[in-house]
């Protein structure tokens, strides 16, 4: 139901559109030879809107894989580097979340590891919405930043690294099949910020599945049963990207292809100073506006990736 839902609001915003444009051609047939500055401005403003509307709805035409159209999973993880690549890991997850609030999709922390100083060590966050996945794939990989730090006396450059990784929502009783002697759950007490009753009582839950050492956490609800069903939930995420890595490893084997995996593959760089700059790795596309990047402003980089795998 959910995949026909996502098949039919595509067709729907297509119709949409064509209507739209069928609309305005209409009122520019209608309009030729006026002279109103008003009018023109309004037209060229809905123009500007089919167009941005056009540009989105071509970029799902990009997705092809069987899981893009699924809600995503984010894991964030701070680098080596104490404070700064915390805060760095911080600054990231908010990007992420202002570009879900942008795009009208609904985000969720799940579960957060909250530095000793700032920042955050770790993060699982869940952002539902049609091909979210699709759009958000290309962001996994290690994110760089360079910047004058805020926590040094001397006000030094820094370069800080934060982990992205990106998960297909799993359909638990669809995707993974686990046998429950399978898991390991140990429960034990939560850590850092989240009052007395949470760091009091045993109500953190770690679930191990034995048989690959996948390893899930939750401390962030206030309940036992919750964090257990947090930490299911990233569990069978992680599962089902590992089932996916073995698979496109297998067919890049095949291919011959090299894949890069966790904190070998930089793939952006940020730099705050000494100019301003925001660059892919994989793609060269690249911002001079950083500070509207880190406000959720993504689609650039995530149409340039999706573009740059078609031509693949």
């Amino acid at each position: 139901m959910r995949r026909l839902a996502t098949k039919k609001n595509l067709v729907d915003a297509w119709r949409d559109l064509e209507k739209r444009a069928a609309d305005l051609q209409e009122m520019i047939a209608l309009t030729i030879g006026e002279d109103d500055d008003s009018l023109k401005e309004d037209l060229r403003q809905e123009l500007d809107r089919l167009e941005s509307q056009f540009e989105q709805l071509e970029s799902q035409q990009l997705f092809i894989g069987e899981y893009d159209a699924r809600n995503a999973m984010l894991a964030l993880h701070a680098g080596a580097g104490g404070t700064e690549s915390q805060d760095w890991a911080s600054i990231l997850l908010r990007m992420y979340l202002r570009w879900a609030e942008r795009h009208g999709y609904e985000a969720e922390v799940l579960d957060v590891s909250h530095g000793e100083e700032a920042g955050i060590k770790s993060a699982f966050a869940e952002v539902r919405g049609d091909y979210v996945y699709g759009y958000l794939k290309g962001e996994h990989g290690v994110h760089r930043l360079v910047r004058l730090s805020p926590f040094d006396a001397d006000h030094s450059r820094h370069t800080s690294f934060a982990l992205v990784e990106v998960l297909p929502e799993a359909e638990a009783a669809l995707d993974i099949k686990i046998a429950p002697e399978d898991l390991r759950i140990d429960t034990f007490r939560s850590s850092g910020p989240g009052g007395q009753h949470m760091q009091k009582t045993s109500s953190a839950v770690r679930i191990t599945h034995v048989p690959t050492g996948l390893v899930a956490t939750s401390q962030g609800q206030r309940s036992q049963h919750q964090n257990k069903e947090t930490a299911l939930k990233i569990l069978y995420s992680r599962l089902l990207e590992l089932d996916r890595k073995q698979m496109e490893e297998e067919r890049a084997k095949i291919k011959g292809e090299r894949i890069d995996a966790g904190w070998g593959s930089q793939i952006r760089s940020y730099v705050l100073h000494p100019y301003k700059m925001v660059k892919d790795l994989r793609t060269d596309h690249e911002v001079h506006d950083p500070e509207a990047v880190l406000d959720g402003d993504l689609d650039g980089f995530i149409t340039a990736y999706l573009r740059s795998k078609i031509g693949k």
